[in-house]
C-alpha cells in the first residue's frame, strides 16, 4: 500500500504583525498570516493563508518577522470549523509550520523593527536562533 502525506510549501509576505500567545500547557502560539500573489493573464490573483507556529519557531517568528517579512513556510494544511459572527458555520485553513524561513535581506525591508542576527558577522549568533 502506497502511503500518502499532506505538505504545504508557501513563499510570501507577512500580511500583518505575529499574534504571540501561551497555552496552557505552556507553550508557545504565534500565529502569522502570509499572502501569495500569483500572477495571471487575466489579472493578480492573491491568497492569504494562516500560519501557526509552536515553540522555538514561535519564539522567533514573533521576535523577528513584521508586517512586510517575505518569508518560506513548509507545513501540513488543516481545516478548522467555526461560526462566524452572523452565526454561520464556517471553514478556515490553517497551514500548522513545521519549517519557516526569514528571506529578507539585512536591511532590506527599510523598517526599524528587530532584525535576526547576522551569523556571518555575529561570532555569537547560532545558525538555530536565525532560521526556523
Amino acid at each position: 500500500m502506497v502511503g500518502s502525506f499532506n505538505k504545504i510549501t508557501i513563499v510570501g509576505n507577512v500580511g500583518r504583525d505575529p499574534e504571540e500567545c501561551m497555552l496552557p500547557s505552556g507553550d508557545q502560539v504565534t500565529d502569522v498570516s502570509v499572502t501569495t500573489t500569483e500572477r495571471r493573464k487575466d489579472g493578480d490573483v492573491t491568497t492569504w493563508f494562516q500560519v501557526s507556529t509552536l515553540g522555538k519557531t514561535a519564539d522567533t517568528a514573533g521576535q523577528y518577522l513584521r508586517k512586510g517579512s517575505y518569508v518560506y513556510v513548509e507545513g501540513t494544511l488543516t481545516m478548522h470549523g467555526y461560526t462566524g459572527r452572523d452565526g454561520q458555520q464556517r471553514q478556515s485553513l490553517e497551514v500548522r509550520a513545521h519549517d519557516m524561513h526569514m528571506l529578507d535581506k539585512s536591511g532590506e525591508r527599510g523598517e526599524t523593527s528587530a532584525q535576526a542576527p547576522n551569523p556571518t558577522t555575529d561570532a555569537t549568533a547560532n545558525t538555530d536562533d536565525v532560521l526556523f
